[in-house]
């Protein structure tokens, strides 16, 4: 029973991280600026509709591998050395999630620096790096650093004074080196489209630069996750 239990557990947090994945491919879809698309080039429509297009496809093959890892519990659940095996595997792909663990891959590096002339208008702030964050993660953003601060779900992006980030705890200042893993074209077209963070930044006049990478490299998150009011339902209906 406990092996099951164990089992059962470890299905539902994958189903919840996979569930998660999707919601987060159409979320990106429900916060497209319709406005900007509409003063679209026709070139441009078709190309941002050729990713979108994309992004469904992979969608799909998402849904379809839930599908396929829940066939591969109920298969494994009746051998304990393959249960056991499987619990393990799924530990290091929630480590991953979860920030624990270093990772590579491709994605995009932006670089935001305050303004040399020491107008403060034109010097980046906590809410530019939220805004950024958010960006990115719509985008399908897998892992995310800022200055060698891992972000994970836990994470808060703060101010306590002017020029002054709070990130995890540790203070980081200008200039601000946000790493992202993911699909670069997808990273790339989130922060570029008319009307989005870019072209934001370029209103108020705020230094931003970026560059595509086949090859990023993020730290882990050094800090601790830990649930103070939350508890595992072993089964019943909530109260």
């Amino acid at each position: 029973m406990k092996g099951k239990r164990i089992m059962t557990i470890s299905i539902g947090c994958t189903a919840f991280i996979l569930t998660m994945v999707l919601f987060t491919q159409f979320k990106t879809v429900e916060q497209t600026d319709i406005t900007a698309i509409e003063t679209m080039r026709e070139a441009e429509l078709k190309s941002e509709l050729s990713s979108w297009k994309t992004k469904y496809d992979e969608t799909n093959l998402k849904l379809s591998e839930v599908e396929n890892k829940i066939l591969e519990y109920n298969k494994t659940i009746s051998s304990k050395e393959d249960s056991a095996k499987l619990v393990e595997n799924e530990v290091k792909e929630y480590e991953k999630y979860l920030g624990y663990t270093k990772l590579r891959g491709e994605g995009i590096v932006i670089t935001l620096k305050d303004s040399d002339d020491q107008d403060p208008e034109k010097n980046i702030n906590h809410t530019d790096l939220l805004s950024l964050v958010n960006e990115l993660k719509l985008a399908g953003a897998e892992a995310i650093a800022i200055n060698d601060e891992r972000i994970v779900s836990t994470s808060e992006i703060t101010s306590i004074r002017d020029g002054i980030v709070i990130i995890n705890t540790a203070r980081v200042s200008s200039p601000y080196n946000v790493r992202a893993i993911g699909n670069k074209k997808y990273l790339e077209s989130a922060i570029t489209i008319k009307g989005g963070f870019l072209d934001e930044m370029k209103d108020y006049n705020k230094s931003v630069e970026y560059v595509l990478e086949d090859r990023i490299e993020l730290p882990k998150y050094e800090g601790k996750m830990e649930l103070e009011y939350s508890k595992i339902n072993e089964g019943g209906k909530a109260k």
